[in-house]
């Protein structure tokens, strides 16, 4: 690894993590997927999952990829020579690939929204017109396809910057502009008639909505939030300094995600309740619900240019993340090549990613497994995919990584005395593995 190729910062190196972990995860899929599976029990879930599972995950890939200094795969081989363990890398690559495929199409949704929005031809409709408006969008095949070509083109000239230069410097700008904005929203929206309805579905628990199903969700859900089990945080770790305290940044993370995730389900929900919108109204929710609420405020038609601009950057960031864990492990350290690399995961990416952007449109009839193309890609990543990848990082942290070598990169650039190392570890070692399998099993009905 290249000395340029670091973090300047703490600061940058949280932002990024965060950027990557509360971009889309936060903003579109929870509200969508809290909406669609019981409320306020698949946000407890969510947490709990977060909290217990996720974090100590997080944790992990920042051991390791602090650890090797190297791109997902390369790590991997580093720290286990001649073992299988690559495969986590060179899984969590492909998973990559297939989640930016999917992902790339609603950063283009997005990108039709700004234009609109810019446009003013968002403003001033009716609350069913702004569900005919989402569904006539996303079936336009030539709309959908060029705007996810932009947004990837986007993506691949930032991470074709580099770290310092390109993901972090983005991230500075991107992500206290968002968490604004958020705040101002989220007290328009509570201020709606009726609002409180919606609090209620998603803060107060309906256990009578709980499914093996509804539990498997919610662990996908808060590895799909944290970016973990792709090992994406293994590749940004290995940019970060030993000066940093891995447990503390892996918190910041943590905590950014789970208040951003609140404030989404409080901006979306109760005007979900006050405008008339059903919760369950999947992907769309954001695009349908938000725009309404900017239209029931004043100057609501700025409001909205704004937020779907940094709701573009939100996505922009975890999209960084994603591409960068691809183009790390085809230059494994060589910046030369970061520039022809990127643009050919890119490119790769996008192109992968069609059939989902048409999956709405020509190819609505194609399901498999009962599926869409895009819904498949997504399932496939979030609840299988993700689980799998951070099923096998916690085997490898706590039964092919020496203890001595784990502790030692825990406790680097800690307060001394104030380590967590006994508790995590523990966790990593047995909880973190036997929840992930309980979660499966439920979900297959096989307890």
């Amino acid at each position: 690894m290249s000395k340029q190729d670091q973090w300047t910062s703490k600061l940058g190196f949280i932002l990024a993590a965060a950027g990557s972990a509360i971009g889309l995860g936060a903003i579109w899929k929870l509200p969508y997927m809290t909406g669609e599976n019981g409320g306020g029990v698949f946000f407890l879930l969510f947490i709990i999952f977060t909290l217990l599972i996720g974090a100590p995950i997080l944790i992990a890939e920042f051991t390791i990829g602090r650890n090797a200094q190297k791109d997902a795969i390369s790590a991997y081989k580093h720290i286990a020579p001649g073992k299988p363990w690559a495969l986590i890398g060179y899984g969590g690559v492909v998973a990559s690939i297939i989640l930016l495929s999917f992902f790339s199409v609603v950063g283009g949704w997005i990108i039709s929204y700004l234009a609109r929005s810019f446009t003013g031809s968002l403003s001033n409709l009716t609350q069913e017109e702004y569900g005919n408006f989402f569904n006539t969008i996303i079936s336009n095949p030539y709309e959908t396809v060029i705007a996810q070509l932009l947004f990837m083109v986007f993506t691949i000239w930032v991470v074709q910057g580099g770290v310092s230069k390109g993901i972090e410097k983005a991230n500075k700008y991107m992500m206290p502009s968002l968490f604004i904005l958020f705040i101002i929203l989220l007290i328009r929206s509570l201020t709606l008639d009726g609002a409180m309805e919606g609090v209620k579905f998603f803060l107060k628990p309906d256990f009578s909505a709980l499914t093996g199903e509804t539990i498997l969700l919610a662990l996908g859900q808060s590895f799909f939030a944290l970016s973990v089990g792709v090992s994406v945080m293994v590749t940004y770790a290995s940019y970060l300094s030993k000066k940093e305290d891995i447990t503390k940044s892996a918190f910041s993370v943590v905590g950014l995600n789970i208040f951003i995730s609140l404030l989404a389900g409080l901006v979306i929900f109760p005007a979900v309740f006050a405008l008339g919108f059903s919760p369950s109204s999947g992907p769309g929710l954001v695009f349908v619900v938000l725009p309404a609420v900017f239209n029931e405020m004043a100057l609501g038609g700025i409001f909205m240019f704004i937020f779907f601009i940094l709701l573009l950057f939100a996505t922009l960031t975890t999209a960084f993340s994603i591409l960068e864990i691809v183009v790390a492990a085809m230059i494994k350290g060589d910046s030369a090549k970061r520039k022809k690399a990127s643009w050919i995961a890119g490119i790769t990416v996008f192109l992968i990613g069609i059939p989902s952007a048409l999956s709405f449109g020509v190819l609505s009839d194609v399901k498999i497994f009962n599926l869409s193309i895009f819904d498949l890609a997504d399932y496939l990543t979030s609840n299988i995919a993700l689980p799998v990848g951070a099923l096998f990082i916690s085997l490898f942290i706590g039964y092919q990584m020496k203890r001595i070598e784990v502790q030692k990169e825990f406790d680097t650039g800690a307060d001394p005395g104030r380590s967590l190392f006994k508790l995590w570890y523990f966790l990593i070692r047995y909880i973190v593995p036997i929840m992930i399998i309980l979660v499966f099993l439920k979900s297959t009905n096989l307890i």
